[in-house]
């Protein structure tokens, strides 16, 4: 079974996702204290928690950096409408800082660097698309195949069957493609 061959490698993954989120907030640390003083400015709350799906299907609080007014409806980005993302949260979103925090999320070990993206409770088909395929054995990520094919949450059926195919194939040369990939995806 594939999830067997996964073990031993979770825990070198676990070393890096350490590492490399560590040095990530040390190093955005201050670019993080402008945005969260812009983000005051700008909404009254720089940063945004969230209830996600984890490992095994349990719950954790996911960070990001708010692009939205505080009393704005938690759903997926994708049903989200544009009129609700502010000017400042709209640059954040384009430029992905808002996704900074979530490399707590990876130092604390809820969350990898590279893995399914996380969903919410509410998204139903998703949970289940990726239930019948196992995807909750592993932990969500930042970034992944589907984040690098451009497959969002709005085709849960086809996003289940790309988060295997990652899953199925990861190894360490995939791992670091996945977040070079990301990082050159999100410079142009």
């Amino acid at each position: 079974y594939f999830y067997n061959s996964i073990v031993g490698f979770t825990t070198m993954i676990r070393i890096f996702d350490f590492f490399f989120s560590f040095l990530g907030l040390l190093i955005l640390s201050p670019i993080l204290i402008i945005i969260f003083i812009i983000g005051w400015l700008d909404n009254g709350s720089p940063l945004f928690i969230q209830e996600r799906v984890g490992r095994y299907q349990r719950s954790f609080i996911l960070l990001k950096l708010r692009s939205m007014p505080i009393n704005t409806l938690s759903v997926a980005t994708h049903l989200a409408r544009n009129t609700n993302i502010s000017p400042f949260g709209q640059f954040l979103r384009k430029t992905k800082l808002d996704e900074i925090p979530q490399l707590y999320n990876v130092l604390i070990g809820d969350m990898s660097l590279v893995g399914p993206r996380p969903c919410l409770f509410n998204q139903k088909r998703l949970i289940n698309e990726r239930k019948k395929r196992g995807i909750f054995k592993v932990k969500p990520g930042i970034t992944g195949l589907a984040q690098v094919s451009g497959i969002t949450m709005k085709n849960p059926k086809l996003l289940a069957k790309t988060d295997l195919k990652m899953i199925k194939q990861i190894n360490l040369s995939y791992y670091f493609y996945y977040i070079f990939k990301t990082i050159i995806l999100n410079i142009k």
